[in-house]
C-alpha cells in the first residue's frame, strides 16, 4: 500500500490582517514601547550606569534615523542632528576606552533627545512595512561592513550581567 501524506494546515496568520498591518502606520502602543527603550538607554547613560548595550541602542536609533532620512523621511530636518549625534557617540566611545565609564556631555544629551524625538516622528509617519524594510537594510549594511567607523573591535563585545 502506498504511503499517504496527511498534511496539516496551520492557520497561524490571517493574510488579510497581516497585509493591513504591514500597510498601516505603526500603532502608538508599538511606538511607545520602542520609545521607552530608547529613553531608558539614554537615561542609563546620563546617570552613569549605562554600558555598551545602551550605547548600542542609541547607535541603532541614529542609524535608523539616518537611513529613513536618506529615504526621504525628514531628510533636511534630521540629517544635521544625525551627524551631530554620530560625533557625540564616537566621543562617548572614546571616553569609555579611556575611563571605563560610558558618559555623555550636556550637548550630547540634548542631541540624543533631539534624535530620539525626530526618529519617533519618522517612525510614526511611515508604514510598518517600510520601517521593517529599513531595519533589514541597516542590519545588512552593518553586517556587510558598510559603516563609517566600526567601533566594536576597539570596544570589545558588550559584557553580559552575571
Amino acid at each position: 500500500m502506498k504511503k499517504r501524506t496527511v498534511r496539516k494546515v496551520w492557520q497561524k496568520v490571517n493574510p488579510l490582517e497581516f497585509a493591513m498591518a504591514g500597510a498601516s502606520i505603526m500603532t502608538r502602543d508599538d511606538c511607545d514601547k520602542l520609545l521607552a527603550r530608547e529613553l531608558s538607554s539614554l537615561d542609563a547613560l546620563i546617570h552613569g550606569f549605562g554600558g555598551l548595550d545602551e550605547w548600542n541602542d542609541l547607535v541603532n536609533v541614529n542609524n535608523l534615523a539616518e537611513a529613513l532620512a536618506l529615504d526621504g523621511v525628514g531628510r533636511d530636518e534630521v540629517m544635521p542632528t544625525v551627524k551631530e549625534v554620530e560625533t557625540h557617540l564616537i566621543e562617548a566611545a572614546e571616553r569609555f576606552q579611556r575611563t571605563g565609564k560610558m558618559r555623555l556631555t550636556g550637548p550630547a544629551i540634548q542631541a540624543m533627545r533631539s534624535i530620539i524625538e525626530w526618529h519617533d516622528l519618522q517612525r510614526s509617519s511611515i508604514a510598518r512595512s517600510q520601517y521593517e524594510r529599513t531595519i533589514r537594510k541597516v542590519t545588512a549594511q552593518i553586517k556587510s561592513g558598510h559603516v563609517a567607523r566600526d567601533l566594536w573591535p576597539e570596544l570589545g563585545e558588550p559584557r553580559k550581567a552575571a
